[in-house]
């Protein structure tokens, strides 16, 4: 392996996410997620060849892949779909027979795993700010055996002591079925938990310890192992690049204010042109 030199941290995230790609999986494909997007279709192309998605843009179930794009993302998850199914039958039907696995971008999460994407403050009914809302969140992530987590911007607001409200079930007592998360990647490192509380496994290049103890707001475990995150490869980043996202969606998840909004404009620009 040829170890890549000039890699964003939007590249490194995807990369991490690929590496929990396994031959055979069934991934469930969330809405506005080219992070998550990016890192499955690279994962199955190096090494999981088999693997299927499900996606809430095309409710269906598919097996091939297209470039990532904006406007015209249905050719990807609808276009290439083996089979349509709305979401009641995949919740009561897929879920349970597949055993699909899920990467959940939180809002808010605690070191337990329970996470919030409903809003920022205590009442509900006046919230500080509105949050996209949990969609189909607490139907599966009482039942997910494989849930996982991203957040592209580490920061106390995301990793919170008490969070406002819970939208996705992590590690609790006397759960009767399923599993709390068991991996998170974020912009600093990479996360596991033991005994239900969230824990450092790896960090990020050029990132330092201190930086991600500061920008967490609970005690975090550390691994006794610690290590540093392995970076992509050159065929890695070729293939985001050129192949999976050469309009890089990706780097939308890891951008705000102007700078989002620039990158969506040219996005569409190219998307029209094509």
């Amino acid at each position: 392996m040829t170890i890549a030199e000039d890699y964003t941290i939007d590249e490194l995230i995807s990369v991490c996410i690929s590496r929990q790609v396994q031959d055979g999986d069934v991934w469930a494909q969330g809405i506005n997620t080219p992070l998550v997007s990016a890192g499955l279709i690279l994962g199955k192309i190096r090494h999981a060849p088999t693997a299927r998605f499900t996606s809430a843009i095309g409710q269906a179930l598919v097996q091939d892949w297209g470039p990532l794009g904006i406007s015209n993302i249905e050719d990807v998850w609808v276009g290439k779909g083996l089979i349509h199914l709305g979401f009641a039958v995949g919740a009561a039907d897929i879920l349970p027979k597949y055993r699909p696995k899920e990467f959940f971008r939180p809002a808010q999460v605690d070191a337990n795993g329970n996470f919030n994407n409903i809003a920022f403050g205590k009442d509900y009914h006046k919230p500080r700010m509105r949050l996209p809302g949990s969609g189909g969140i607490p139907d599966v992530t009482p039942q997910y055996e494989d849930t996982f987590l991203y957040v592209p911007r580490h920061s106390r607001v995301t990793f919170a002591e008490k969070i406002d409200f819970i939208s996705g079930m992590g590690h609790v007592p006397h759960r009767k079925h399923g599993s709390g998360p068991h991996y998170m990647i974020t912009d600093l490192g990479q996360f596991d938990w033991v005994d239900g509380r969230m824990r450092l496994t790896t960090i990020h290049p050029n990132v330092k310890l201190d930086k991600i103890k500061r920008k967490t707001g609970f005690d975090l475990l550390i691994a006794e192992d610690l290590t540093e995150t392995t970076p992509p490869d050159i065929e890695d980043i070729r293939l985001l690049r050129e192949e999976i996202d050469p309009l890089n969606t990706r780097k939308l998840e890891t951008l705000g204010g102007h700078a989002r909004k620039d990158l969506l404009r040219n996005i569409i620009a190219q998307e029209n042109a094509i």
